[in-house]
């Protein structure tokens, strides 16, 4: 079946902004996006358990801990942060042709509107090797309107 192994849509939200803050991250700490590492916390409603939304970014070294990625997580900092992040998220050096993807049963790509230009990290930072990603489930993209989280 083409659902099998699909985390969801609130996981494909919490991955895709998870990336979209990593890469706004990395531009003002300095680091780079490769040393920030992602965990998400994703559960929907009805299986049994509470439901869970989180994500947990963090440097895996002393790198991240030097003042410059820590200070950003104030609640000062990080809601600039989010909104800029946000805002870079809804153009792609690669648009219209990254916005207008769509994953199909025919393709092995697992995402939507992503690609290198704009949510893909590198494989030591991104827990589901940039699968489940989708730029439309964040903001409104060229190809996507009105169906965005953060509309």
């Amino acid at each position: 079946m083409p659902t099998d192994g699909w985390p969801g849509a609130r996981f494909v939200l919490l991955h895709s902004l998870a990336h979209a803050l990593i890469n706004e991250l990395a531009i003002r700490c300095g680091y780079s996006s490769a040393s920030i590492r992602e965990r998400i916390y994703s559960r929907p409603p009805g299986e049994g358990l509470d439901p869970m939304a989180g994500l947990l970014l963090s440097a895996p070294d002393a790198e991240g801990t030097l003042g410059g990625l820590v200070s950003l997580g104030r609640s000062s900092e990080l809601g600039p942060i989010i909104t800029a992040a946000l805002e870079r998220a809804r153009l792609c050096s690669s648009d219209p042709l990254c916005s207008e993807h769509r994953a199909t049963t025919s393709e092995d790509a697992l995402h939507n509107a992503a690609c290198h230009a704009c949510l893909f990290l590198s494989e030591t930072s991104c827990e589901r090797g940039n699968r489940y990603l989708d730029r439309s489930a964040l903001v409104d993209t060229f190809a996507g309107h009105g169906d965005a989280f953060f509309g």
